[in-house]
């Protein structure tokens, strides 16, 4: 088991991406192997992205502003872009963004292990979820809302956003390599005996079997992005002591 890491984003140096785009690697959880690869992608208004979906494909997340994502060849209008959509883009697909006049795009895009399984036949097309239209589950007081999963469009990982009321659950670890972000509010997390400060930007690496849990401090809800594989439910946990 790994110690996990802690990064916040505004201390990662952007690099250039394609078409004006800005690139920030968050995390890489491969440790030499094949892992979860987390990105944050700033897109200035009417600037332009384009790439390739990595083999094992992609799971995006809409932060902030709006656009159209196009495939190669792709002559239509596109597919909207807005926040809090999720979109599944498929292994090797070929990719263009284009942020709206006066509004900057910002896309949280997680890229799934290279030895993950092979999509199955529903995952090989693009998809798009909203947060508005999933169903609402619970464990404890907390929410969360699966945007892809096994069942939802994604048979090998899981895409959810959790909202974390003012408090702190006890500790916890679960069975699967887990990346977080925080998308609002402020707290603490505990990981591995040690605390580090949660506020927009923080993003976290949560091993399989990493005891932890995030306090909200704050007042208002702690809302968190978590992309993990294999896939499972945000639920999930292994026994104590496991």
């Amino acid at each position: 088991m790994t110690s996990g890491a802690v990064v916040q984003a505004d201390q990662i140096p952007a690099q250039p991406g394609s078409g004006g785009a800005s690139v920030r690697q968050l995390l890489d959880t491969g440790a030499g192997g094949p892992g979860l690869v987390r990105r944050l992608v700033d897109v200035p208004p009417g600037s332009s992205f384009a790439g390739t979906a990595r083999e094992a494909g992609e799971l995006w997340f809409v932060i902030a502003g709006s656009g159209r994502l196009t495939g190669a060849g792709d002559d239509g209008p596109g597919t909207p872009l807005r926040p809090d959509r999720a979109v599944w883009v498929p292994p090797g697909s070929r990719f263009g963004v284009r942020a709206d006049d006066g509004d900057q795009l910002r896309l949280d895009i997680v890229a799934l292990p290279e030895d993950a399984p092979p999509a199955d036949p529903a995952s090989r097309d693009l998809q798009t979820s909203d947060f508005a239209d999933r169903e609402i589950e619970t464990t404890g007081d907390r929410q969360f809302r699966v945007l892809f999963g096994p069942g939802h469009g994604c048979s090998v990982a899981t895409q959810f956003v959790g909202e974390i009321p003012p408090g702190r659950a006890p500790p916890h670890s679960h069975p699967y390599d887990e990346v977080v972000l925080i998308l609002r509010g402020t707290g603490t997390a505990h990981v591995g005996g040690t605390e580090q400060p949660l506020a927009p930007g923080t993003c976290l690496h949560l091993p399989p079997g990493l005891p932890h849990c995030l306090e909200n401090t704050g007042s208002d809800q702690l809302r968190v992005l978590g992309v993990f594989h294999p896939a499972d439910s945000p639920a999930a946990k292994l026994p104590p002591g496991t």
